[in-house]
């Protein structure tokens, strides 16, 4: 067998598992109605003059279903982090009370998890045109070794391979989202 083939086939899975990671990641910033640190986490604050994610300024926590609570290593921070939340523009109002900075969650409105779902169906899409350039790449590694003396035959199947690997990756990605969809919906 070519290595070209097997170095692509190799590397086009690493992506495809990175677009899989990368999916995972975003769809847990996606708001289902319930308290969840991955809201806030990334948020960037000035932390002595360095933009710096407030995971890594504060501690997160999630007391119940429905508050985040945020205490910052330095109090100092109270203010900057309150801003900061304004700031980010996530549909959510902080509330500072000296040691603390309390978010509650509201409960969302069946047009807010509407929303929510064709956000994250579109992230899905996202991770599926991903894919389909993976697919693309590998095909064409594939062809141009066919062209240069790889057998015919092993080329074809080798493309069935890159098929049946990409097939398996949506059908992961299509759970993910419906797995989130019923999240999102459920109130």
């Amino acid at each position: 067998m070519s290595e070209l083939i097997d170095m692509a086939l190799a590397e086009g899975k690493q992506s495809m598992d990175g677009a899989l990671d990368h999916l995972n990641a975003e769809l847990t910033k996606v708001r289902t109605g319930r308290a969840n640190v991955s809201l806030v986490k990334d948020i960037i604050v000035e932390y002595f003059g360095v933009p710096t994610p407030l995971s890594q300024a504060a501690n997160l926590s999630t007391p119940d279903s429905k508050t985040i609570s945020i205490q910052p290593w330095d109090k100092s921070l109270l203010g900057v982090i309150e801003k900061a939340i304004f700031e980010a523009n996530i549909g959510i109002t902080p509330m500072n009370d000296g040691e603390f900075v309390r978010i509650s969650i509201p409960p969302m409105t069946e047009e807010r998890r509407k929303e929510m779902v064709k956000k994250a169906k579109s992230l899905g899409e996202d991770s599926k045109v991903s894919l389909r350039n993976e697919r693309q790449k590998m095909m064409s590694i594939i062809k141009s070794e066919v062209k240069d003396g790889f057998p015919e035959d092993m080329g074809k199947k080798m493309e069935g391979q890159v098929e049946g690997l990409i097939k398996s990756y949506v059908e992961k990605i299509g759970k993910m989202i419906d797995a989130k969809e019923t999240d999102i919906m459920k109130v």
